[in-house]
């Protein structure tokens, strides 16, 4: 079973103040836009653009901008191709890190990551070197606590939910890929709200981190996810209750 997601839990709050810059706007313009080439414009067909709406939706994107960066899939506007690709390494303290890049030119994005991994005193790998530490999983944050804990649980696992956990003030859903859209329905249908419910790299354990190493930790992430070209970042770490708190609190 996969374990849970420190950073996931607080990234759904980091994904509203960032909504804010516009930046965020952009990367799930992108996410939609390659959804639509690989696998159509119709959401029923196409789970990869459910999820990529989802995504706008959860951070309050227009409506015109979905639908703009959906017909830029079907080749309305044109554009550069982007690319798909996952770089993988090492962070202070040995954690983990799988870096999800969207990109229209991979000479130039790989050395900039690169760098970014060297100024953390981190150490970006080889393909493979971290990703068997990880599982890919549906994941659905809620953060709700208008509700009995065990129906909930029951609610989810009926849906097809693998498992319920508490990180801080939010509760992770785990279920296979294929279970994502059908759990979050139901639990829309009991007017819990969803906060975001993706595809994700989930750790199969994870590094516990002090204080001191998990605001570096904490710096990476951040310097990782503000790339232009990174979609999302994968990790394996565990902050002190103090410092989690603090960042669902602040971001």
């Amino acid at each position: 079973m996969a374990g849970h997601s420190h950073w996931a839990s607080i990234k759904h709050k980091k994904g509203a103040a960032d909504a804010k810059k516009g930046k965020v706007f952009s990367k799930v313009a992108r996410m939609i836009t390659v959804a639509v080439r690989r696998g159509g414009a119709d959401p029923d067909m196409n789970p990869k653009l459910q999820l990529a709406i989802s995504k706008a939706r959860s951070v309050n994107m227009p409506k015109e901008n979905i639908e703009r960066a959906i017909q830029k899939g079907t080749g309305v506007g044109g554009g550069a191709e982007l690319f798909e690709c996952m770089y993988e390494g090492y962070g202070p303290h040995g954690i983990a890190l799988m870096v999800e890049i969207l990109t229209d030119n991979k000479n130039r994005t790989a050395p900039e990551i690169r760098k970014i991994f060297e100024r953390f005193d981190g150490n970006m790998g080889e393909s493979g070197c971290v990703s068997w530490m990880f599982e890919k999983k549906g994941l659905i944050i809620v953060n709700d606590t208008q509700f009995n804990e065990d129906e909930f649980m029951m609610l989810v696992l009926d849906a097809g939910a693998e498992d319920l956990q508490k990180v801080g003030d939010v509760f992770q859903v785990i279920c296979p890929q294929a279970n994502v859209d059908m759990v979050k329905k139901a639990i829309e249908s009991k007017n819990i709200k969803v906060e975001t419910s993706e595809v994700s790299w989930l750790p199969k354990s994870n590094i516990d981190l002090d204080e001191t190493t998990g605001r570096k930790v904490l710096g990476i992430m951040d310097a990782l996810e503000d790339h232009d070209d990174v979609q999302n970042v994968y990790s394996n770490f565990n902050l002190p209750r103090t410092l989690l708190e603090e960042m669902q609190t602040t971001k």
